[in-house]
This record gives structure tokens, sequence and C-alpha cells, in this order.
């Protein structure tokens, strides 16, 4: 996450309360140690805390004023398309780097699960514009509807570039058209060519195109449902009865 975090960050218990997933905390602890014995030996950056649930916590406040970090009660959260799911199946037996994962509905071993968010299923909490891994350590990075949300994409980009092996593979989906929706900020929608901008220097782009998520006709649909749901009373019924 992409999609990044508060000065006064929010306790785990908190976002605990707040999040629907029904996933067993403790199995996942208990999961995330045995991820971490993986995960160690590809830190650059020693210097962390970690929480009650056994994250590893880089958010100082430091990193926190310096990219605009702040709370939000919005919670991200959406499964994994064919395009992820197949890269995170080729490197079954690697480290592939969610970046910006927000709340998954599963909890994988080789998947690091990167967010701003103490969600159950986070693994490190850091933000994508410093990321605490080694150059080139990285088998795969998944950065899904997020760099619109990041406040130097960047800075972020390059950072992924970075950790990302010479022969790992990068998947990146962003927005083109979409309404302005926070988790917690939202600075920018993109063209092909931006997108493309923001990675052709370091890397090799083997395939670029719009999947069905991203159609006029999702974006239009939220739009217009926003539209109505700020409508009240017979205003509301007439644009609702429009054909």
């Amino acid at each position: 996450m992409f999609d990044f975090l508060k000065k006064k960050k929010a306790t785990a218990e908190e976002h605990k309360q707040k999040q629907s997933a029904q996933i067993n905390d403790k199995k996942i602890k208990n999961l995330r140690e045995q991820k971490f014995r993986k995960i160690i030996p590809l830190l650059k950056n020693k210097h962390y805390q970690i929480n009650d649930l056994g994250m590893y916590d880089f958010l100082d406040s430091k990193i926190l004023d310096k990219h605009g970090v702040y709370e939000t009660e919005n919670i991200s959260s959406h499964g994994y398309d064919r395009y992820a799911r197949k890269i995170i199946e080729e490197f079954e037996n690697g480290m592939v780097l969610d970046c910006g994962a927000g709340l998954r509905n599963e909890y994988l071993s080789n998947v690091i699960n990167y967010e701003i968010v103490p969600y159950s299923t986070t693994d490190i909490l850091g933000v994508a514009e410093e990321l605490p891994f080694k150059d080139e350590s990285i088998d795969a990075v998944l950065s899904l509807n997020v760099l619109e949300h990041v406040k130097d994409p960047f800075l972020s980009a390059k950072e992924i570039s970075r950790v990302l092996k010479k022969d790992g593979k990068l998947y990146v989906v962003v927005p083109h058209l979409q309404p302005v929706h926070g988790y917690p900020n939202h600075y920018y929608n993109m063209t092909s060519e931006g997108l493309k901008n923001l990675f052709d220097k370091d890397l090799k782009i083997n395939d670029q195109k719009v999947i069905a998520s991203g159609l006029p006709i999702f974006t239009l649909n939220w739009i217009i449902s926003s539209w109505a749901n700020g409508l009240e009373g017979r205003d509301r019924q007439n644009f609702l009865g429009l054909k």
C-alpha cells in the first residue's frame, strides 16, 4: 500500500475492533514468527520495535512526520486477482512483498504483508518510500491500488525497484479514472504513460494494459452511486427513476 498513517498511531487493538476479517489472531501470530525466520535475513534496517502481535514496526515519529502518515478509520481490504495469484504461486518458495497489503482475508507464508496500519494480517509496519529491505532481496513485489495513496510515488517506485531481484517480477495496479477516496489520502490518478514513467528507468516493462476492474463502467457506477447517496427525499427518487 501501496497504499500510509498518522502522527499519533492507532493501536493494533483499535484497528482490530474495526476490522471484520474472521482470522484467528493467535494463529497468525504463530505463523508470523515462522515467517520472520525467512524475513529477518532480508532486512537492511535493524532499527524497529515489535508490537504485541509480533509485527515489526518501522514507523517511528520521524517517519510519520516526514511522510505525512496519519490515522484513518477507512479499512482497505480486497482479495488477490488472478495476476497477483499467479505471481504468488510462482514464487511459492521465495518471498513476495505485498507493498500496501491492506487487510487480507488469508495469511500466506511466502507473502510479506507491508502496511502502515496494524491490521491482524500485517507483518511489517512501514512506508513505501523507505522500504527496510536489502538491495535485490525480494523475489516479487505486488503494489495493488496503492501508489495513488502514496505521497511520493516516484520515491516509492525507486524503492520497489531497488529491493526487487534482477530476475524478479513486479505487478502494479493503479487507477486512471476514480473518485477521490482516502486511505488515508488520495494524491494521484495515473495514465498508462505516468505509471510507465515511474518504473521504466530501472525495470523492463513486459506488459501494460487495462484489466477488468479498471474499466470505465466501474468508475461511472461509483460516481453515480455517490451522487445518489447525497440526495434526499423526492430528489433521490426522481434521480434513481431516470432511464
